[in-house]
């Protein structure tokens, strides 16, 4: 059975296009144009929901709390996509426990990574796995002698274990993942770390240069690129 997502957007261009995507990336896809259409819906049966905030009567604010004050709602995960790109909306939102805010214009790659990546954190089974078997056994990540076992949460260089923290290696699988790629420190942030967590830019580059040491030859393929970010280089 595949993973359910609800998109939540007042203008059907952007449903649509977020549907075909979705259901392109492997997950069962519905809409709902109003947030009051959204909560005739069966909500349960969502894993996920993506959710404009400036919607007419009810605001995707609305929607979120309530959500958080029902019980058998409150621990499914949000992402607001949304045009109000002002610091204060951000914090709102994830202070009503949103886990991402994505604004609008956005690109389509970066939605489908997000939400993959609010699966991750929400302990959900990634989109392939589901399709694959009832198995929550993910394959290993590679990249030359350097392998990420995501089961076991161990990684090895020509064999040999490295004592990472979590951090570190979230922060490993996170550019495994996405490699030749720059993200700023923001996105790595959004990306890595829990919702409820402040993270300042320092925290991330003390984090990167301590990743970069214990991964050895590897360390050089974190790249640094001044003004942008970091990102994963396979070729040097």
């Amino acid at each position: 059975m595949r993973i359910k997502i609800l998109v939540i957007d007042d203008e059907e261009s952007i449903c649509e296009i977020l549907r075909y995507n979705l259901e392109k990336d492997g997950y069962e896809a519905d809409v709902a144009y109003s947030a009051e259409e959204a909560l005739t819906k069966d909500l349960p049966s969502y894993s996920l929901f993506l959710v404009d905030i400036m919607m007419e009567k009810l605001s995707g604010f609305d929607f979120a709390r309530k959500l958080k004050n029902n019980p058998e709602l409150e621990n499914k995960p949000i992402i607001f996509c949304t045009a109000l790109a002002d610091e204060d909306d951000t914090v709102i939102g994830l202070n009503l426990g949103a886990d991402d805010y994505i604004t609008k214009p956005f690109s389509i790659p970066e939605v489908l990574a997000r939400v993959r990546a609010v699966m991750r954190r929400s302990n959900i089974s990634d989109h392939i796995a589901a399709n694959r078997s009832k198995s929550h056994y993910e394959d290993d990540i590679v990249f030359k002698t350097l392998r990420l076992n995501r089961n076991a949460k161990v990684c090895y260089i020509d064999g040999n274990p490295l004592s990472l923290s979590k951090t570190e290696l979230d922060l490993l699988l996170f550019f495994l993942e996405h490699r030749n790629r720059i993200y700023s420190r923001e996105e790595i942030i959004r990306n890595v770390w829990a919702c409820d967590v402040v993270v300042s830019h320092r925290t991330v580059d003390t984090s990167l240069t301590r990743l970069r040491k214990k991964l050895g030859i590897y360390g050089k393929h974190i790249e640094t690129r001044v003004g942008y970010g970091y990102g994963f280089k396979e070729v040097l």
